[in-house]
């Protein structure tokens, strides 16, 4: 395993606390995110986006979504098992499991949806008004006016 050191990063940089924390989650974790159970991640729209995990066994009440300090918590835990069943072959894992997303600023989950083995949850980014880029218009040198000329003559 490979140790980096982060300290230069948060010494020359700031306002960037959140990507260096990230970075030191990722690099924290010894053990890659388990394939279990297999989701996809598609944009809908410009700023809308849908997470599809397959949750085939599961009754939607069996199924947790929660958000918590920025990341997506998705768990499930099966209510008892029927131990009266016998299986000549068991292929549709129902075991517990908890995945995380982090989500981006300003991203925040609008519902969740479970239909035919899927679970699908809607995200939207929502940038407020204040950080949405705008133009400046650019005013011609003998177009300004009056009050932002000063006189050279009031001056000396």
């Amino acid at each position: 395993m490979r140790n980096f050191d982060l300290a230069p990063l948060y010494r020359a940089t700031v306002g960037f606390d959140q990507i260096a924390d990230m970075m030191d989650r990722v690099l924290a974790n010894d053990v890659g995110q388990p394939g279990y159970p297999p989701y996809n991640i598609e944009k809908t729209a410009d700023d809308a986006y849908r997470i599809s995990i397959a949750v085939a066994g599961f009754a939607a009440s069996d199924l947790s979504v929660e958000v918590k300090e920025g990341q997506l918590v998705v768990s499930a835990r099966k209510a008892g098992e029927d131990e009266n069943k016998t299986y000549l072959h068991r292929g549709i894992a129902t075991r517990a499991f908890e995945r995380k997303f982090q989500l981006a600023d300003y991203v925040r989950v609008t519902g969740a949806t479970h239909a035919d083995g899927m679970l699908h949850i809607d995200l939207v980014r929502e940038v407020p008004e204040a950080l949405k880029p705008r133009r400046i218009e650019i005013a011609k040198g003998d177009e300004a006016s009056e009050t932002d000329v000063v006189d050279a003559k009031a001056v000396n």
